[in-house]
C-alpha cells in the first residue's frame, strides 16, 4: 500500500512540475548596442551571432520609399561587446522587408527578406557568395504584393512565396521555411540544389501555416514554428513527420498585458495563444536545448528536445528585461539568449542563471 501511495505520489508530483516549470532568474545588459551618430535599428526582425561572438541584427531600419512597399532591410554587424562594426550589403538588390539572420558553422551569414522572396548567403567578409528565390521585376506591370488565395497557388520549385527563415544539417544541406503563403520547407544542398520540399497547408498533424521559424539538431531534426496551428512541427532532415511541441504553462492571465492591441481571449488559437511560437532556437551541443519566444504572454522557454518545460522568463513591456514581439532568437549557449524585437526596436542579450 506504502509503495502504491508513493508511486501515486510521484506521478502526481511529476504533472506538477512538467505544468508549473520554474521561473527563471535573468538578466539584460543595459545598452549592450552601441549604435553610431545617425544609424538607427527599425523593427529588428533577426539577430544572430558567429563563432567569434559576433552579433548581427537584421533590421526593418534604414527605410526608403512610401509608406507602403518602402524598402525595409538593413543588416548590420557588432562585435562582441556591442561595438558597431559594418553594415553588409547596402543597397542589396534583395532588400525588401527584412526577416532572419543565421550564421552557418563557417561563419556565412544568410538572410532571409520575406519581401523579395529572397535568400541570400554572404561569405564571412559580407560578400554575396550565393542567391535563392528571385524577386518581383519592378518593370512588369503585374507587380504586386503577393495574393493569398484559398486554397494556394501550388508552390513552384526554387522559389518561394513570404518566406521566413533557415537552418543546416551537419552535411551543409539548408532548410528554408518558406512561408505565410506556401506553408512548406525547402531543402537544397551544399552547392545550392534543390532537392524536395515538404510540408503543406492545414492544421492537422505535420502541416503547417505559417512556419515563421526553424531550427536543427545534432542529429539533424527540424524544429519548425508552426506559429498558426499554435506549436512547434518536428521533421527529420528527409521531411518524415516525427511528433509535435505543444506549449502549454499556467501564467496570470488577469495581469498579464499584450505588448499591443487588445487582449487576446483565454481561448484563443493560433498566432497570438499562449506558447505559440514566433521564433525558435537551439543550442550546440553537447546537451542542445530549444528555447522559444511566443507574442502573448510575451514569455521565453527553455525547453528540452523531447518537449519538456524546463523553465520560463519574462513578460510583455517596454522595459529592460520585458518583451515586445520577439522575432528571432539567437542562442550561442544554454545561458545566453539574444533576442530581436519588433516592437520595441532593439535586440537585447539576456543571462540566465542555472536551476539549482
Amino acid at each position: 500500500m506504502r509503495r502504491l501511495m508513493f508511486v501515486v505520489f510521484f506521478l502526481l508530483t511529476g504533472s506538477l512540475f512538467a505544468q508549473n516549470p520554474p521561473e527563471l532568474k535573468y538578466h539584460s545588459v543595459p545598452d549592450f548596442l552601441k549604435l553610431p551618430p545617425n544609424l538607427y535599428l527599425g523593427e529588428v526582425s533577426g539577430v544572430a551571432v558567429n563563432s567569434k561572438g559576433h552579433v548581427f541584427v537584421y533590421t526593418r531600419g534604414n527605410s526608403t520609399g512610401p509608406a507602403y512597399a518602402a524598402i525595409a532591410s538593413q543588416l548590420l554587424e557588432f562585435g562582441p561587446d556591442g561595438k558597431y562594426i559594418r553594415e553588409i550589403g547596402h543597397n542589396l538588390y534583395a532588400w525588401s522587408f527584412a526577416h532572419a539572420v543565421r550564421v552557418d558553422k563557417e561563419d556565412n551569414i544568410w538572410v532571409t527578406d520575406k519581401g523579395s522572396d529572397m535568400v541570400i548567403k554572404f561569405n564571412p567578409e559580407g560578400r554575396v557568395a550565393m542567391v535563392f528565390g528571385r524577386k518581383q521585376e519592378a518593370s512588369d506591370e503585374s507587380t504586386e504584393p503577393l495574393k493569398h488565395p484559398k486554397p494556394p497557388l501550388p508552390p513552384v520549385d526554387g522559389m518561394f512565396r513570404q518566406v521566413t527563415d533557415v537552418t543546416w544539417d551537419s552535411a551543409g544541406n539548408a532548410y528554408i521555411s518558406d512561408g505565410y503563403i506556401n506553408s512548406r520547407v525547402a531543402k537544397v544542398d551544399k552547392n545550392g540544389r534543390w532537392l524536395k520540399s515538404f510540408g503543406e497547408p492545414g492544421d492537422q498533424a505535420g502541416q503547417l501555416a505559417t512556419p515563421h521559424s526553424i531550427a536543427a539538431d545534432a542529429q539533424g531534426n527540424l524544429y519548425v514554428a508552426n506559429r498558426g496551428n499554435g506549436r512547434v512541427e518536428v521533421f527529420d532532415s528527409d521531411g518524415k513527420y516525427l511528433r509535435q511541441i505543444k506549449i502549454s504553462t499556467p501564467f496570470d492571465y488577469a495581469n498579464a498585458m499584450p505588448a499591443i492591441g487588445n487582449k487576446p481571449g483565454p481561448d484563443v488559437k493560433g498566432t497570438m495563444a499562449p506558447g505559440s511560437p514566433w521564433a525558435v532556437c537551439i543550442t550546440p551541443g553537447p546537451n542542445q536545448v530549444l528555447f522559444v519566444a511566443d507574442a502573448f504572454p510575451g514569455r521565453l522557454y527553455k525547453l528540452s528536445l523531447d518537449g519538456k518545460v524546463l523553465g520560463v522568463f519574462g513578460e510583455s513591456g517596454k522595459m529592460l528585461g520585458q518583451f515586445g514581439w520577439i522575432h528571432e532568437i539567437a542562442c550561442p549557449s544554454e545561458n545566453e539568449v539574444f533576442v530581436g524585437e519588433l516592437l520595441n526596436w532593439r535586440v537585447q542579450k539576456l543571462t540566465t542563471e542555472p536551476v539549482r
